[in-house]
């Protein structure tokens, strides 16, 4: 994230830009913004969409209030596993400061806690694609995790696995480590912490999704330490922005699997219908309105098969 330091802070959150008057504007990120408000931190999802390290010029309409109402649903039901950084996400509980923007920010807004963040994307896979697969049809590993041969694209993994990146600066890739390489950069002990919670985590995750008919292939959670030293699932959780869910009656490893992420915007901008080359160097164009469209279909259809709930 990009650092800043304005007291009258503004984000775009898929249209006009929100000012946040009497705030301070802490970062930026590819979807959300990040704000200072009393003791507590202000996370703010927009709808924009990121691919390919570049963050698209065409938004999709619901999709910050999407990833922040299904994340505050999976922080609900990992409670008893992992103590989370939220404070509330209901406006109406807000600081007084932020009282004139409450309808711009309802849906879309979580006030957290404030917590030092752990510099490690901590990934959780139970199946093999994305990076993942693309190492392993090199080396048969992933971040160092030897796996057996004949594993194709979606194949189930025996076990899940924990696979760790370093994060990058905005803007770049985050890097794929080993555990080692984790416990040399983090501590042995704070290493084997975030790896049992990722695994934990992502455990009982797979198990409500698979109910409601989607497989959870992979997913990644960041954590933070509070002042006592205790480890917090932090920023978004189990989204698909954060996560590869593919329905399970499509499942079918060997070949790219149908998903409810920002799949379909990447395979058309890798389409001879774009006519975008992704190491062109250039900016991906604007996405049409059917792309558009069927994207927060997809996002919309995950949120409301995850939870059970029409989304509003």
């Amino acid at each position: 994230m990009s650092q800043t330091g304005t007291n009258a802070a503004g984000t775009n959150t898929g249209g006009a830009t929100l000012s946040l008057p009497g705030v301070t504007h802490l970062a930026s990120g590819k979807v959300r913004e990040l704000y200072a408000v009393d003791d507590h931190l202000l996370l703010v999802a927009s709808d924009r969409i990121s691919a390919f390290d570049y963050i698209l010029d065409t938004p999709i309409p619901d999709k910050g209030r999407v990833l922040t109402q299904l994340s505050m649903w999976w922080f609900e039901r990992l409670a008893d596993l992992v103590p989370n950084h939220i404070v509330t996400a209901d406006v109406e509980k807000f600081p007084a400061v932020l009282a004139g923007s409450a309808e711009a920010l309802r849906g879309r807004t979580m006030l957290c806690e404030r917590l030092e963040m752990i510099p490690i994307e901590c990934v959780a896979r139970g199946y093999l694609a994305g990076s993942g697969l693309t190492e392993y049809r090199v080396s048969r590993t992933v971040c160092g995790v030897p796996l057996p041969e004949g594993l194709a694209d979606g194949s189930r993994l025996e076990r899940p696995i924990f696979t760790p990146a370093a994060k990058a600066a905005f803007g770049e890739h985050d890097e794929n480590i080993t555990f080692a390489e984790t416990a040399e950069r983090i501590g042995a002990g704070l290493a084997e912490e975030i790896s049992r919670l990722t695994l934990a985590v992502y455990a009982a995750a797979r198990d409500i999704a698979i109910e409601r008919g989607i497989i959870l292939a992979d997913t990644k959670f960041e954590f933070g330490r509070r002042a006592d030293g205790a480890v917090v699932l932090a920023d978004e959780v189990l989204t698909p922005d954060s996560s590869r869910f593919w329905p399970l009656d499509q499942w079918q490893p060997g070949r790219t699997q149908p998903s409810f992420d920002k799949q379909f915007v990447r395979d058309w901008l890798t389409s001879p219908d774009s006519g975008w080359d992704p190491k062109s160097g250039e900016r991906p164009p604007t996405l049409p309105d059917e792309v558009v469209e069927r994207t927060r279909d997809r996002y919309v259809e995950a949120y409301q098969r995850l939870t059970g709930r029409t989304f509003q």
